[in-house]
């Protein structure tokens, strides 16, 4: 069942996103943040933008949600995209329902433009692997650009792609962005 995050789900959606911290370069983040911070960015989050869970069983698998992508005015239309499955839920087609979902609800939010963060190794190792860009292929994004070696972790040096999906057509007259909660309704 996909459905929007609460907040008393923080505890479970913190226990998949330390393993990440603790164990890979998929986020450049050093330290599991406390539970309070992380419910600080969920709250943040969805005063604007969907946030989504993937429970199976009682259980949460994982989590996806959109952000900004710039703190601009003119970027509005754009987002930010990011997915946590479990370590051990990974690679049952969860995760691809959780973008699904996730992209339905940012068309009617008016946005046009995915954009997915993605660290990148330029040999895959224990801590990175170039999974993540071929799961983005596999869902319609596109290759944008790298950054190389801006990503210090493990001891190591990690390269940061950009991937895009366009979603939305872009008009002379743009739509305004509306705020999730609201359509939810």
């Amino acid at each position: 069942m996909i459905r929007t995050v609460r907040l008393d789900d923080v505890e479970e959606l913190l226990r998949i996103y330390s393993y990440y911290v603790e164990n890979t370069a998929i986020t450049f983040e050093y330290d599991v943040p406390t539970v309070d911070e992380f419910r600080k960015r969920i709250e943040t989050i969805t005063e604007k933008y969907p946030y989504f869970v993937y429970e199976e069983n009682g259980k949460i698998i994982g989590y996806a949600y959109a952000n900004t992508f710039k703190d601009r005015a003119a970027y509005d239309w754009a987002v930010e995209m990011t997915i946590y499955m479990d370590k051990d839920s990974r690679h049952k087609g969860s995760g691809k329902k959780l973008y699904e979902t996730l992209e339905k609800e940012l068309k009617k939010q008016n946005i046009t433009n995915l954009y997915a963060c993605i660290g990148y190794p330029e040999v895959e190792d224990e801590y990175l692997t170039k999974n993540s860009v071929g799961y983005h292929e596999h869902l319609g994004y596109r290759f944008v650009g790298e950054f190389k070696k801006c990503g210090y972790k493990f001891n190591r040096w990690y390269n940061m792609v950009w991937m895009e999906k366009i979603i939305g057509e872009h008009k002379e007259n743009a739509k305004p962005v509306l705020i999730f909660k609201e359509i939810e309704k």
